[in-house]
């Protein structure tokens, strides 16, 4: 069948999917019975498992193929990012300059040096795009020693949490043969003539992508020996599913281990050469040392401030009853505390943009930043040279741009704007609304699209989302998304509950048993939409990745008429199981486990989008489901079992498919080439199922 729209045509045949192994798995959970049938596809390594995988991407291949613009897309989405983007400078150890920046489809960003940011004169001092042929070996952070004599370096390969750190002679960029593995979710921390770092046990071989991750260890590397001798300096086998995570303070010989993994915070412990002491008892509050200094502990916390605040503690008194308030909570959450000198700048978030001003030392005061726009801003700061204040501000209608802001005068400078060729950002414009949610609760919405758009109910509406562990979603640049905007699409970012926009409380309200109430402000963003004429759900997309592509699953399985296409990316689509792999334990902070209780399996279960697929002949959207084989983040059994189920479904004849990206992982650190494909790949499949043509690339 083909149906024809005045915009362009789609195929609605219907497909045919490979059978997916399956053995007939029911669980019996709390007295509940769990059918879980595509059991076999949790084993990524299992030849069926390849050759469903294999056939799976023969079908979606064949399919997108025949999409006429599809390279026309990825052609136009390479150009809309061959521009130069250029990271915020920070001034190190060696009293050089170092920022990151990509002159335009480079696949990783390249590491620079000045020593005069002002001269023009810099060398690159790091590329990682030499590091592999295919671009998929990432930099994931550089640590300068304190003397800046050393370099040490992290990077993940395919998009992997996994970890390895090398170090460098940071003046000659001579290679050591340190070679640190199987570290994860870690810097190096310098003290000494070594590092910190924290790492897992090695895995098992094949199994180094999926099964648990535990007893996560703090180790100090000595320079010039090998990792066989590093000595464990933290560990906490009584409690195999906490994180360790090291720090140092710049200028005095104290050591914090902060302590996560099973709650909303972090404990938080520390040392003095002695034995370790209790700095913050629990993981139910965020405690975070921005530094020490003259023997006070400066601590950002959300201990007794729901929107966090600044704190005090005497190093050798250091117990949370014996904090002192510097600066109390505010009206915006304070996400974060920079020094420079004697002040600090403190980033706060209000409605969902940043906004900075500047304090003194003992907790006074001194004046906002008068930012030239709204929007998120990088924020590079020194506290030995005060002089060094430099900021990227970007928004959806403008990439990043590096301006320098001079504290004697209050003024900003601008020092770097990218340059997007053919296109001009003044024809499009952003603007934030206000809807209610089910229960009446006012969600923040923004929403961008070209300047005289019409609502006539038609616009095509490309609405993304997250909703959970504290993230925010704040104004940010895509050159992707210009390629939406330019052809009519309207594109909106909701702020759901389970973020951290409005402090704790926002989050807690998306946690657990009140996890519904993100699905249903996800909805309410979708019926505001439709309700104020932006739109209609023939012309309505969603995409949500990681916890974002549970909420697109749930969210289809509950109102699969509010929507034409649907993209869940990367997502935790067994609710009932995903505690058991990899990292997976550490999210039930905000989700709760099936093995908690009746109630909370139940709850689980009446939502997990595996499990809720409707099998009545109610139509669904055209969906797309990816996921990477190097994805050990959600690990993607949770795409492969989900997919299974849609495509066996009786939920219409739109196409219900999945993506399976090779040497790709969770997402960070993914080659812009790789991107440019996923995206072509999505926005192809988007603007077929919703039968219009993008007309800068189809005349």
């Amino acid at each position: 069948m083909l149906t024809c729209t005045m915009a362009g045509c789609h195929t609605s045949e219907k497909l045919n999917y490979p059978a997916a192994p399956q053995d007939g798995t029911v669980d019996t959970i709390f007295g509940l019975e769990v059918s879980d049938i595509y059991r076999p596809l949790e084993n990524d390594t299992a030849p069926e498992t390849l050759a469903w995988v294999e056939a799976e991407n023969k079908v979606t291949q064949q399919y997108l193929s025949q999409i006429p613009y599809r390279g026309a897309i990825a052609e136009r989405l390479a150009h809309l990012n061959n521009f130069v983007k250029r990271g915020v400078p920070s001034r190190e150890n060696d009293g050089k300059y170092y920022y990151a920046e990509n002159d335009g489809l480079k696949n990783q960003a390249v590491i620079y040096r000045t020593a005069d940011l002002k001269s023009g004169d810099r060398e690159v001092f790091l590329d990682p795009n030499t590091l592999s042929d295919d671009g998929t070996v990432a930099l994931t952070g550089t640590f300068q020693s304190k003397d800046g004599k050393y370099t040490a370096y992290t990077i993940s390969r395919s998009g992997s949490d996994w970890t390895e750190i090398y170090v460098m002679d940071t003046a000659t960029g001579e290679l050591l043969p340190d070679h640190i593995e199987w570290a994860k979710f870690t810097g190096a921390e310098w003290d000494g003539d070594g590092f910190y770092y924290s790492a897992y046990p090695r895995p098992e071989a094949g199994k180094e992508f999926s099964n648990a991750n535990e007893n996560h260890q703090v180790y100090y590397h000595k320079l010039g020996t090998p990792q066989s001798e590093d000595t464990i300096v933290f560990s906490d086998p009584a409690n195999p599913l906490h994180f360790h995570s090291a720090g140092v303070a710049s200028t005095e010989p104290v050591m914090f281990v902060s302590i996560g993994g099973q709650g909303v915070g972090n404990a938080l412990k520390m040392r003095r050469g002695g034995a370790w002491v209790t700095v913050s008892p629990d993981q139910n509050y965020d405690c975070e040392v921005i530094d020490v200094i003259g023997g006070k502990i400066y601590l950002l916390t959300s201990f007794g401030a729901d929107r966090r605040r600044l704190m005090v503690a005497d190093v050798a008194n250091p117990a949370r009853e014996n904090w002192k308030e510097l600066i109390p909570e505010g009206e915006g959450v304070l996400k974060s505390v920079q020094l420079s000198g004697d002040n600090m700048y403190l980033t706060y978030e209000k409605d969902a943009s940043d906004h900075v001003s500047i304090y003194s030392m003992d907790g006074k005061k001194v004046s906002d930043v008068n930012l030239p726009g709204i929007g998120s801003i990088a924020l590079s700061t020194s506290r030995k040279h005060p002089e060094d204040v430099f900021y990227n501000l970007s928004s959806f209608t403008s990439p990043s741009t590096l301006y320098s802001f001079d504290v004697s005068t209050g003024e900003s400078t601008r020092m770097f704007q990218p340059e997007l060729e053919g296109v001009n950002l003044d024809d499009y414009v952003t603007e934030q609304v206000f809807y209610p949610s089910a229960d009446g609760t006012k969600v923040p919405m923004f929403l961008t699209y070209k300047k005289g758009l019409e609502r006539n109910g038609k616009n095509p509406v490309y609405l993304y989302g997250y909703g959970g562990f504290n993230v925010s979603l704040t104004p940010g640049f895509s050159a992707y998304r210009m390629f939406l905007l330019e052809n009519g699409v309207i594109y909106a970012q909701t702020n759901l509950r389970g973020g951290s926009e409005y402090g704790e409380a926002w989050h807690e309200a998306g946690t657990k048993m009140k996890k519904q109430n993100v699905f249903d402000d996800f909805i309410g963003a979708a019926e505001y939409l439709i309700k104020e004429g932006w739109t209609s759900p023939d012309y309505l997309t969603i995409e949500g990745g990681s916890n974002g592509g549970l909420l697109v699953g749930a969210t289809v399985n509950q109102r699969p008429d509010l929507f034409k296409v649907a993209f869940p990316r990367v997502g935790v689509m067994d609710m009932m199981r995903y505690h058991l792999f990899t990292i997976g334990w550490n999210w039930a902070s905000d989700y709760g486990t099936s093995a908690d209780s009746p109630e909370m399996a139940k709850y689980l279960l009446g939502y997990s989008p595996l499990h809720t697929i409707r099998n009545d002949g109610t139509p669904y959207p055209a969906i797309m489901v990816t996921t990477a084989d190097h994805d050990d983040r959600v690990v993607p059994a949770h795409s492969f079992k989900y997919a299974a189920a849609l495509q066996a479904a009786d939920t219409g004849d739109a196409p219900k498919l999945i993506r399976i990206d090779s040497k790709a992982g969770h997402g960070a650190g993914k080659p812009t080439a790789k991107v440019i494909e996923e995206y072509a790949d999505i926005y192809s499949f988007m603007f077929h199922n919703l039968g219009l043509k993008p007309e800068s690339v189809v005349k």
